[in-house]
Parts: C-alpha cells; structure tokens; sequence
C-alpha cells in the first residue's frame, strides 16, 4: 500500500472514530440530562420541539443553576422553618385562603434562604428544576392554584390540594426528613 493510501485509510479511520466519540458523548448527555431532569426533560422537549433545543435549555439552566451560592441550612433554621410550616398546615382550618399565601411565601422565604433567587416565579421554576426536579410538578400545581386563589376562583378543596403541593416543595427544599413528616 502507498504511503498515501496508508494516510487516506488513517484519515478515514480517526475521522469515524471522531464521529463516535462525538455521538457517544451527545448520547451520554441525553442519559445524564433525562435522568437528571425527570420529567421536565419531556416537558422540555415538548416546548422546544426538537431535542437539541431542550437539551440546550437543561444545560443551560445547569450552567445558571451552577452560578448560584446555594446553602445546606443548620439545624436551628431548619427547625424554625419546620415550626412555620406546622403553624401554616394549622392555620388552614380557620382560613384557608391565608395559609396558602402563607405556605406560598414561606417556600418562596426558603428557597431565598437556600439562595435561590426569589425574584419571578419562571426563574424560581427553572433554577428548582435543576435539583428539585422530582417535586417541580407540585410547585407548578400549587402556583397554578394560588394564582386562582388570589382571584377568588379556588375552591376549598383545591386550596387544600395546593397545600399538599406546596408541603412536597416545602420538604424537598428543607431537606432531611423531619419527625411527622409524611
């Protein structure tokens, strides 16, 4: 074989493998990004019409998310947060109207003191999404009924219904497991 030929099949060969390593990465991605994401992969993947598009938006909010200071909380905060919580759970018997506003401020206080922005429910969603993927769909369902709430169109059994919602959020963002937590 000439020396050309022997550089041409070279050529070729590095030129495939390239072309792998390339595809091996991307699909390595696909997996990391759907495991990672959960559900707003497909959520995702629905708005941006093609999976490049959505896998671009995930790693993107990874890349913002990554910027962030976020903090574990020390036990004394977490427990003050827990007693708030308990007395936002008990306040809903009297007026539940109230204790969804309290339970919709006091997670959105949280994700503040954990460092994430507070400023704008599309960021706050986007930034959860990152590690708080799992429970993202109980933050959009309790958003969507506060949202009904403040216009007075929220029936006691939904404000209840957010309740539940925002306790998943609530307890995601704590972290650990509380004594009496469900």
């Amino acid at each position: 074989m000439s020396t050309g030929t022997t550089i041409g099949v070279i050529v070729v060969v590095l030129v495939v493998l390239a072309a792998i390593a390339v595809l091996l990465k991307f699909l390595v991605q696909r997996k990391r990004l759907r495991s990672k994401f959960g559900p707003e992969y497909e959520r995702a993947l629905e708005r941006n019409g093609s999976r490049m598009a959505a896998e671009r938006e995930l790693a993107e909010r990874e890349r913002e998310h990554s910027r962030l200071e976020l903090r574990a909380l020390d036990t004394v905060t977490r427990d003050s947060y827990a007693q708030n919580w308990t007395r936002v759970q008990e306040q809903f018997v009297d007026e539940p109207n109230e204790a969804v506003s309290q339970a919709d401020r006091l997670v959105t206080d949280l994700m503040g003191e954990r460092g994430y922005p507070t400023d704008g429910y599309e960021r706050r969603e986007k930034l959860l999404s990152v590690e708080h993927a799992r429970t993202l769909d109980h933050y959009r369902e309790a958003h969507s009924i506060s949202e009904r709430r403040e216009r007075g169109e929220a029936t006691t059994e939904e404000l209840r219904t957010a309740m539940v919602h925002y306790r998943a959020v609530f307890e995601d963002l704590l972290g650990g497991h509380r004594e009496g937590a469900r």
